[in-house]
């Protein structure tokens, strides 16, 4: 039986992957300054448009003329991501209410709850540091971060996720080290898109028409840039952008094959379901990763890619999960009652 908050969890959960790829559409379309200011939009609490409000954003951010649509996509950004703050606040409030009850959890919403505050200083840096790629990068990781441990939350609340038997030391450090690779595959994604490195290649499986283009990386990496400069569009040159995606590929490769490791060691395990969920995950992530190269960075399947990450993070969430589950303690009138019930997902069967 689903312990209280359960349905509260995992609305958040749903917004929270809503917040990421809204966060995704922003960057995409270049409309990560489309309000110069913050929490507001140029001292207003939506994007100025009539003629009074207009001047008043003309006279006091005469560098930034009023573009309503990338300004309704920062701010429609915002509403959700302050929406979602609201409800991990009231998971927290639950938590400290319930705290000490039978199979309660209680640091991990607090810990999510630190965790949004941190999301809102780190939105607050990207408009007042101008995107500086350092903070980009880390309020994507930190949505990333929102998401899954959400996501942990809403299994935890579920009652409904069996321990499963027999599962082999080496295989839950296996799905351990491959949580990780994903988290740093992410990591080297919003590197790639802070640093607008997408199209630094434009065919597959070469990079410029060569398998070794020239390539900057000790700029790439380069993590002490100056604060102060505007980046949007990025300041790296070619070169540099060229290194980084270079290294996301060489990444994505690793990765895929640690992946295909991990499945092919669950199935034989006899946890097929959980082996084609790693599967199919990683099979869409690749397909959509090549097509943004062919198919130059259209939008939908860029947006579609970052949606992609999301899956595959949740995927390996769910399966460490599931591999590391313990029985929940349970009273005497639920030993009574009890049934196994397994969602077909997570089932491992």
């Amino acid at each position: 039986m689903a312990k209280p908050g359960y349905r509260l969890a995992l609305l958040a959960t749903v917004l929270a992957l809503l917040v990421v790829l809204l966060g995704a559409y922003t960057r995409l379309t270049h409309a990560g300054l489309g309000c110069p200011d913050w929490p507001g939009c140029y001292g207003f609490i939506a994007v100025p448009s009539s003629e009074a409000q207009l001047a008043h954003a003309q006279a006091h951010f005469p560098e930034h003329p009023v573009q309503a649509q990338k300004g309704w996509s920062e701010m429609v950004h915002r509403y959700c991501a302050g929406s979602l703050a609201l409800l991990v606040g009231l998971l927290g409030m639950q938590a400290w209410r319930r705290h000490g009850r039978d199979g309660e959890p209680f640091r991990l919403p607090l810990i999510l709850l630190g965790v949004i505050v941190a999301q809102a200083a780190f939105g607050m840096w990207t408009v007042t540091l101008k995107l500086w790629p350092q903070v980009v990068t880390t309020h994507l990781l930190g949505g990333f971060t929102t998401l899954s441990l959400l996501l942990l939350l809403s299994l935890r609340l579920s009652g409904a996720l069996a321990p499963l038997p027999g599962i082999s030391s080496k295989l839950r450090r296996w799905a351990l080290v491959s949580l990780v690779l994903v988290i740093g595959q992410i990591a080297l994604g919003g590197w790639v898109s802070a640093n607008y490195a997408a199209m630094a290649c434009t065919d597959f499986p070469l990079c410029q028409g060569r398998w070794l283009p020239d390539a900057d990386f000790a700029n790439a990496f380069h993590l002490t840039q100056h604060i102060g400069p505007n980046y949007l569009g990025g300041h790296l040159d070619s070169e540099a952008r060229t290194a980084i995606h270079l290294t996301h590929r060489a990444g994505a490769c690793l990765l895929s094959l640690v992946l295909l490791g991990l499945a092919w060691r669950l199935r034989a395990e006899g946890h097929g379901r959980l082996a084609l969920a790693v599967a199919a995950a990683l099979g869409l992530q690749v397909m959509l990763g090549v097509s943004n190269v062919v198919l130059h960075l259209p939008l939908v399947v860029a947006v579609a890619h970052n949606a992609g990450g999301a899956i595959l993070l949740m995927t390996l969430v769910g399966v460490n999960y599931r591999l590391r589950a313990v029985p929940a303690p349970r009273s005497a009138v639920a030993r009574r009652h009890w049934r196994p019930h397994l969602p077909v997902l997570w089932s491992g069967k």
